[in-house]
């Protein structure tokens, strides 16, 4: 940094001083004007000491020099008796001393400190005031060009403190739009981070709390039929080592997505979608749930966020119907192309007590995931107790989906550990029976 920029640093930040220094300086103008003569013998200006300044005029232009040292502080006031001052030296002063000088100065400061409006009406009342006393109180004729100079030179400065201002507010503005473009980006970036940790908490969670249910069941079952029915228990540990390996090929999935790209290792199996349905229904089927599917929708291209949140409801829904509508229940699943939209059904016949006890199972994250998914694609999803009976879960989703961005596959570092302690919890919460 150079002497001539921290002088000037330090001269912003210390208003007070600068003010002084451009006063004096503004003093030694004027003492030297005074001996100038403007029309002179031949013509020009002539420097001497026959033009030089009366007492008063000396006065005059120490109280005007004084007064600008307040000219940040008080600009209208400073303005004013420069202004005064002035006034008196034209109709006093013989011969005239420069004490407009300082009035054009303090003019200056009004225009760069106020409105525009303000400027305006200040600068064309300055203007006026001035040039009036000047041309019709003062010795001179009221052509002369010392006149018409008061009125030019208070234009000037009138339009140079606005012009100023106008910059300074330019400035301002491009500084203080860059500012808020710097905090939009840090906001849009938490958010971002925020909606890529939640949808990774939720794959997390419907593929551990689907399979450890299901682990869970087939598990009891061998458990029971150990001693009397061999054949029987091996079968179904059997769908325990499938349920298990499918859980560990959809989590290894899941967090492959999490990989940087070209990762040799990145997995490339697409996401489920409803063309697994019939795989899906065959392990719960396999698990001692009867379902019923019922599909119009043949021939139907979704998007693959719609086709993996279709999948993923029903996967939830029939999740929780294993887990609580009891050993008798059946469920009925349909899926039906209406319009622009595709609509899910899901319907058991469980105990009414059970399908209350699943309302109140929005603590944990089943019903709250399905909203979730449902919702960021443009759609609706409700969830309640059938009259009579039951429990039913009913989706639209948009076919175009108006949210696609939902179902990006990329993810900060960052959101890594919290969707691993997200993860967590689920299979907590799913290893013991609760809902999730």
């Amino acid at each position: 940094m150079s002497t001539l920029t921290r002088a000037r640093d330090w001269l912003r930040s210390h208003h007070l001083v600068a003010d002084a220094t451009l006063a004096t300086a503004v003093l030694a103008c004027m003492v030297v004007g005074s001996f100038a003569e403007p029309n002179g013998r031949h013509g020009g200006t002539q420097w001497g000491t026959s033009h030089a300044p009366d007492a008063l005029g000396v006065t005059l232009m120490l109280l005007a020099a004084a007064a600008l040292v307040l000219r940040r502080r008080h600009p209208l006031r400073v303005l004013a008796a420069t202004g005064a001052l002035s006034v008196v030296e034209f109709v006093t002063g013989d011969p005239r001393a420069p004490v407009a000088m300082s009035a054009v100065v303090a003019l200056y400061t009004v225009a760069a400190a106020t409105d525009r409006p303000t400027t305006w009406r200040v600068g064309l009342l300055s203007m006026t005031v001035l040039t009036a006393f000047a041309m019709l109180a003062g010795p001179l004729p009221w052509y002369a060009q010392e006149n018409l100079g008061i009125f030019a030179w208070t234009g000037m400065a009138a339009a140079a403190g606005d012009a100023v201002r106008s910059r300074r507010a330019f400035v301002h503005a491009i500084r203080e739009r860059a500012e808020r473009a710097e905090r939009t980006r840090e906001e849009e970036a938490r958010r971002r981070v925020a909606e890529e940790r939640l949808r990774i908490a939720r794959d997390l969670h419907d593929v551990v709390a689907h399979h450890i249910a299901l682990v869970n069941v087939q598990a009891g079952v061998a458990a029971h039929v150990m001693d009397k029915r061999p054949d029987q228990a091996k079968e179904a540990l059997a769908h325990v080592r499938e349920a298990s390996r499918s859980a560990l090929n959809e989590l290894r999935a899941t967090v492959g997505l999490l990989r940087q790209s070209g990762d040799p290792e990145a997995p490339t199996e697409p996401a489920p979608g409803l063309h697994r349905l019939e795989e899906l229904v065959g392990t719960f089927r396999s698990a001692g749930l009867p379902v019923e599917v019922a599909r119009t929708d043949q021939g139907t291209a979704l998007p693959a966020a719609v086709d993996l949140a279709a999948y993923r409801v029903i996967q939830e829904a029939l999740t929780n119907v294993r887990k609580h509508a009891g050993q008798e229940a059946k469920a009925e699943v349909s899926v039906v192309r209406v319009g622009p939209n595709v609509e899910i059904t899901v319907l058991d016949n469980g105990p009414g007590d059970d399908a209350a006890a699943r309302l109140e199972e929005n603590g944990g994250h089943g019903l709250l995931g399905m909203r979730e998914r449902v919702t960021a694609l443009g759609g609706t999803c409700s969830a309640g107790p059938r009259y009579g009976g039951g429990f039913r879960v009913h989706a639209i989703l948009p076919v175009k989906s108006r949210a696609g961005a939902t179902a990006s596959t990329t993810a900060s570092a960052s959101t890594t550990a919290s969707a691993s302690t997200t993860a967590t919890a689920s299979t907590t919460e799913a290893a013991k029976g609760n809902p999730v």
